[in-house]
């Protein structure tokens, strides 16, 4: 078995590449669909329903760019384009009041949620293709190296633990959400949704980040307890054979 201690280090990462990727999530994410609600509402009388509608196409965008800056539709993409989709299906049938969207919305990030309970039990969950969004810079080579990573057992490990803690948060936030959503008004909702989403997303990166660097600091103790145990045992071993071959024949 593959122990942790011989991982091989990532390759170099653009510095701008990342930069810009998160510049982009961000913008797309959170400040874009604020800005495209408020003046939607406030300046050209839009309802609520129909600026909250369309102040979602703007993560279709970041999708999309993604897609064309990286010429790959991996999983995070198809992920995301499917809950999308999902999300404009929902909105679009059933009651049309702001209210019920967000509610749908919040429904939304729970399945998220569930899909990362589900994917525990498939040959990689969730979180290792979400890793390899946000720890490379889409480069073959950085894709390879995160993808070789798979055959440690430590790395398998804390990819399943991620996943389910992600999983258990994202229903637990949605369900909160879903709850605001009846004493608040939507104005108030909007501001505060994307906040809910990704200040849950930064509480668990954080999480994350400090989990996988404890992770890796135990697999490598365990490691090289292990490699100090077998080289005990060789060095026993070698002053054995010279024992035995220095005796004098019977």
């Amino acid at each position: 078995m593959s122990t942790d201690v011989s991982r091989p280090a990532p390759p170099a990462r653009s510095g701008a590449a990342a930069a810009v990727s998160w510049i982009l999530t961000i913008g797309l994410n959170v400040v874009a669909p604020i800005l495209t609600y408020n003046t939607l509402t406030e300046d050209h009388g839009w309802s609520e329903f129909a600026a909250l509608l369309v102040s979602g196409a703007w993560p279709v965008l970041d999708t999309a760019i993604v897609v064309a800056w990286r010429r790959k539709f991996d999983e995070f993409a198809l992920v995301t384009l499917v809950f999308l989709v999902i999300t404009a299906i929902v909105s679009l049938a059933g009651a049309h009041s702001a209210r019920a969207l967000l509610i749908k919305d919040s429904g939304v990030t729970g399945l998220f949620g569930l899909l990362c309970l589900v994917t525990l039990a498939t040959a990689r969950p969730l979180m290792f293709y979400f890793g390899r969004k946000f720890a490379t810079d889409g480069t073959p080579e950085s894709t390879a190296w995160w993808n070789g990573l798979w055959q440690y057992e430590g790395f398998r490990t804390t990819m399943r633990r991620m996943t389910l803690v992600w999983g258990v948060a994202y229903v637990i936030e949605a369900l909160v959400r879903i709850a605001l959503a009846f004493v608040l008004s939507t104005s108030t909702m909007v501001t505060i949704s994307p906040f809910m989403i990704y200040g849950t997303m930064g509480g668990l990166a954080l999480w994350t980040a400090r989990y996988a660097k404890r992770s890796q600091a135990e697999g490598e103790r365990r490691a090289a307890e292990a490699a100090a145990e077998a080289e005990a045992e060789a060095t026993v071993a070698q002053v054995a054979a010279r024992t035995s071959g220095g005796s004098p024949a019977a």
